[in-house]
């Protein structure tokens, strides 16, 4: 019973914090401390919820991504500067992932990232004039993004966190940055899942499959809902509540590492 539990409750966190800028690795890592399988199962477990999520975002933004002529400049209006900044956060994601796996996934580093970024989001609110439109994103900013993205790396920070800071530092709207923010996921998640699996080098148990089926289908159901309700969100309103959660949640957590 214990483990249905932990497939849910993980479920629901990985679906509504993975397209948040709220960091899903870091509320997963701090997860993972009460509802937590083997370690080898758990790794498994985290790339198919993670599939679950990135399989509600295409089935979102499937016209936006699915050429009508397949005509090379389609293609390159649909997916250029999606593929432009993926390359980067490519690049640095295999250099150093294995790295910060290995020696930043940690509570208080999860701390210190929430902390930093929700105080990134708050100087960006009150300070910065936004004033392009998505389509004004060129290839120089969409590597620049890239290159943002892949602070994800260090647990607590977030992808889509790391991707909106960047965009809003170079001008574009909340509603664009979130929009770009998604688009992105897509190949960045669905090349970091695979990896991992790649690396997955343990055998499933039968009774493994139905934990990973509730996994996938909770965080698919909560995803979706999550970004439909985060995209109508932001085209009105400011990332301030995500920052102060941000903050809240990054000072709790320093303080059971502190008593700990």
């Amino acid at each position: 019973m214990m483990d249905l539990i932990s497939a849910v409750v993980l479920g629901v966190v990985e679906g509504a914090t993975e397209f948040l800028p709220i960091s899903s690795t870091g509320h997963l890592i701090l997860f993972n401390q009460w509802f937590a399988f083997g370690e080898d199962f758990t790794k498994l477990f985290n790339i198919v919820i993670q599939s679950g999520a990135i399989l509600a975002v295409i089935i979102i933004f499937w016209k936006d991504l699915w050429p009508s002529t397949w005509s090379l400049k389609e293609l390159e209006s649909k997916w250029g500067r999606i593929i432009a900044a993926f390359i980067p956060t490519a690049v640095i994601g295999l250099l150093l992932g294995d790295y910060t796996e290995k020696y930043l996934f940690t509570p208080s580093v999860v701390a210190a990232a929430l902390i930093f970024y929700g105080l990134v989001f708050i100087f960006l609110e009150k300070s910065k004039k936004m004033e392009y439109a998505h389509s004004q994103i060129v290839y120089s900013h969409a590597l620049i993004i890239g290159a943002a993205q892949a602070l994800a790396l260090v647990p607590g920070t977030s992808r889509s966190g790391a991707t909106i800071v960047a965009m809003l530092l170079l001008g574009y709207t909340r509603a664009a940055a979130a929009r770009f923010s998604f688009l992105l996921a897509i190949p960045t998640l669905l090349a970091a899942s695979a990896y991992s699996l790649y690396k997955y080098e343990s055998s499933i148990q039968s009774q493994e499959l139905g934990l990973l089926a509730i996994g996938f289908i909770v965080s698919f159901i909560v995803a979706f809902a999550v970004s439909k309700w985060f995209l109508a969100y932001v085209s009105q309103k400011s990332f301030l509540p995500f920052a102060w959660y941000r903050i809240i949640l990054g000072l709790l957590v320093l303080a059971l590492v502190i008593l700990n």
